[in-house]
C-alpha cells in the first residue's frame, strides 16, 4: 500500500511512520523474542527458530543481482538488494534479561551468528559492499598497470643507452679469373702487383702481367671500364 506525501510522490505507508535515516535501505526490522521457558530444551529451542526463519525466507533474503568484477574483470561479483527486504532478528527473553540489548544477543537471519544490534541491522552484502570491492579491483589494476609503464620506461631507457650495431661488411667480389675473394689470398703481399682493377685478385694481375693472353699477345692491352 503507497500514499502520497505533500509534494505529490508516492511512498509505502510504513514509510509514514517510519522515515528513512539515510543509514541502511530496506523496511524496519521485526524483532522476534523467544521464550523457551522452563521446558523447552536448547534443540526445541533451535528448530523452531529454524522453522520461522525458513519460512520467512523470502520476505528477509532480500534479492541477489550479478554485476560482474567491473573494469573488464574476468570475476565474477554482485550484491544483494534489501530495497524490498524486511530484516528479521532473533533474541530470546532470557538473553535480555541476563545481558541487556547492547551485547550480541541478536541473530540475524542470513548472518548466521549473534552480533550486536548495530551489526545485526547491517547489510555487510548490499551495493555499497560490492561498490567498494570494485573500487579495490579498479585500484589494484590500475597500480599494476602502472608498475608495467615503469618496466618499459626502464626497457626504452635501457635500449636508448645501448650502441647502434656494428653494421656488416659488405660482401668481397670473387676475382674473376680463380674465384676467390678479390681482396688476395691471405698472408700474399698485395704490393707487389699490379695496380687493382676491380676484377682480378693481386695473384691473377700479377701472372696477367707476366703471362698475357693470345689475344693481349696479338692486339695489346685493352683497358676496361670498372
Amino acid at each position: 500500500m503507497k500514499s502520497k506525501n505533500p509534494l505529490g510522490s508516492e511512498s509505502p505507508v510504513w514509510r509514514t511512520q517510519c522515515p528513512s535515516t539515510g543509514r541502511r535501505e530496506g523496511h524496519p526490522p521485526v524483532v522476534v523474542v523467544f521464550n523457551p521457558g522452563l521446558r523447552t530444551g536448547s534443540q526445541v529451542l533451535k528448530n523452531r527458530m529454524n522453522t520461522v526463519m525458513e519460512l520467512t525466507r523470502p520476505v528477509w533474503s532480500g534479492s541477489y543481482h550479478v554485476a560482474g568484477g567491473g573494469y573488464g574483470a574476468e570475476e565474477r561479483d554482485g550484491y544483494y538488494d534489501y530495497a524490498d527486504a524486511i530484516p528479521l532478528l532473533f533474541t530470546t527473553l532470557d538473553r535480555l534479561q541476563t545481558s541487556g540489548p547492547r551485547i550480541a544477543v541478536w541473530w540475524r537471519c542470513g548472518h548466521g551468528q549473534w552480533e550486536t544490534l548495530p551489526d545485526a541491522l547491517a547489510n555487510p552484502a548490499d551495493h555499497d559492499a560490492w561498490y567498494a570491492r570494485d573500487e579495490q579491483r579498479r585500484r589494484q589494476r590500475d597500480e599494476a598497470e602502472q608498475r608495467r609503464q615503469q618496466e618499459w620506461a626502464v626497457e626504452r631507457e635501457h635500449w636508448a643507452q645501448e650502441p647502434d650495431p656494428v653494421p656488416e661488411p659488405e660482401p668481397v667480389p670473387p676475382c674473376e679469373r680463380c674465384g676467390l675473394p678479390i681482396t688476395g689470398h691471405p698472408g700474399e703481399d698485395a704490393e707487389l702487383a699490379p695496380p687493382e682493377d676491380g676484377r682480378h685478385c693481386a695473384s691473377c694481375r700479377t701472372d696477367l702481367r707476366q703471362y698475357p693472353t693470345l689475344r693481349e699477345t696479338l692486339f695489346g692491352r685493352r683497358q676496361r671500364s670498372k
